[in-house]
């Protein structure tokens, strides 16, 4: 693998490579970082629940704080590796190299971090789950209007493949190249580089899938440029860029442990009971400072805060471990043959790590309280797509008024009236899953006449 070529600071839809540009204090990847920031797709993650729906007074996570704590963690498990990398390959490297893993990979992490999440429809995964049972549910109707391929995206909808879409798309009206990132920032995001047909669950980097049809030759472009190894020409598969193990790892270390922390600031959790996993974790990772902690915890009087003095030392220390167990396997990131993402690593030492998560599938994921939003958003997500395909994907003659109307509620960027099926039909999921739960929400509410009046 040449350590040379891992990195690219081409642009999306653009033709010029300006790693930094003259005059210019911002290098590439610290232009991406700022780039998703101001995005309107990553704005709207403020209002896509994380785990726990409108919990009133009580603050927990949005997909948007989640995804700037998980580049906080992605900025330090880069800064560490790219300084690894320039002592343990100085010899293979060249000054730019040096200088991008240095000062830069942190930069690609964290941005990739901060949109590893922004392909997620509304409601979250009962929102994927809701566009791929409305295709399955009609696949009589409209199989026939796609090829096998193109089906097979729609039918297994997935966030992943649809955050490539968003960042990369040029939509009616708007820019070439989406958000024009680089190829770094994309490649680092990629953990399912396979096409939807290739999807097998045996394989850790085809669990999912990474990218639509529409997107598939964009994304070999990508994976070109960054060297990313093809395992198959058809089916479209990649082997996983080595960039991606470190963005994985911040939003396992950070969901993991802030779930918790939500789950006991809204008292699903008994202050003790989470004070006692959290340094059972704290001890097998670090064991030697349970004394400093202990010490720390009794200065600290507030409930929250002792939790969230844990939240973190689990962290730093998740990180810490993250960035050894990389160091020391870094050959086999680099080849492609790795096949146990970094917190799997971390979980099979550690006994403190596998009761916080076995709590938290049992006791927060599966909550009345977020079931019954994973209920409500899924027949939101479902109804509106119910008002919105059929009209699409009709002849134009055919259409009644009322279909009509249902298509002038349709922004312009995402009609695509005069291309095939697909795309128009991958215009309408555009809309929709790009929707906050509360667009959603108050549209589903308006469209079935539960509310009526006009608002602006």
């Amino acid at each position: 693998m040449d350590l040379n070529r891992l990195y690219s600071d081409k642009r999306i839809g653009s033709s010029n490579t300006n790693y930094k540009s003259a005059g210019e204090t911002r290098s590439a990847f610290q232009r991406d970082f700022d780039r998703i920031i101001f995005s309107s797709a990553f704005r709207r993650l403020q209002n896509k629940t994380q785990v726990f729906p409108l919990p009133g007074s009580v603050f927990v996570h949005n997909r948007l704080t989640h995804s700037l704590e998980v580049a906080s963690v992605g900025r330090s498990l880069g800064t560490s590796i790219g300084e690894f990398i320039c002592e343990r390959f100085a010899s293979h490297l060249t000054d730019d190299s040096k200088e991008f893993y240095k000062y830069s990979l942190y930069n690609v992490i964290a941005a990739a971090c901060l949109c590893h999440d922004i392909g997620n429809p509304a409601f979250g995964h009962s929102g994927e789950d809701a566009i791929s049972s409305y295709f399955r549910k009609h696949e009589s109707d409209l199989k026939h209007l796609f090829t096998d391929k193109e089906w097979a995206d729609l039918v297994n909808f997935e966030g992943n493949a649809n955050a490539v879409r968003i960042l990369t798309q040029q939509q009616n009206g708007k820019s070439e190249g989406g958000l024009k990132l680089t190829h770094s920032t994309i490649s680092a995001i990629a953990k399912y580089p396979c096409e939807s047909i290739a999807n097998d669950k045996k394989f850790i980097h085809r669990k999912k899938f990474g990218f639509f049809q529409s997107e598939a030759d964009a994304f070999s472009r990508i994976a070109e440029a960054t060297l990313m190894q093809v395992e198959s020409r058809d089916p479209l598969i990649f082997r996983r860029h080595p960039f991606v193990w470190l963005v994985e790892a911040a939003d396992d270390i950070c969901y993991n442990i802030i779930d918790l922390e939500d789950a006991h600031r809204l008292h699903i959790i008994e202050h003790t009971a989470c004070m006692d996993m959290l340094c059972s974790l704290v001890a097998s990772l670090a064991p030697g400072d349970m004394a400093y902690v202990q010490k720390q915890l009794d200065n600290i009087s507030d409930k929250n805060d002792q939790v969230s003095y844990l939240r973190a030392k689990c962290i730093a220390e998740l990180t810490k471990r993250s960035i050894h167990i990389y160091q020391e396997n870094i050959d086999s990131y680099l080849d492609g043959s790795a096949t146990q993402p970094l917190f799997d690593a971390i979980k099979k030492e550690s006994k403190g790590l596998q009761a916080i998560m076995d709590f938290s599938l049992h006791n927060i994921y599966n909550h009345r309280a977020v079931v019954e939003i994973e209920n409500a958003g899924y027949n939101v997500m479902y109804k509106l797509l119910s008002h919105f395909i059929p009209p699409v994907t009709m002849d134009a003659g055919k259409r009644t008024k009322a279909d009509k109307k249902a298509i002038q509620l349709i922004p312009s960027q995402f009609l695509y009236e005069q291309e095939s099926t697909y795309k128009k039909v991958m215009g309408v999921l555009d809309y929709v899953s790009g929707m906050t739960d509360n667009y959603a929400t108050d549209l589903y509410r308006k469209i079935q006449g539960i509310d009526i009046g006009m608002t602006i």
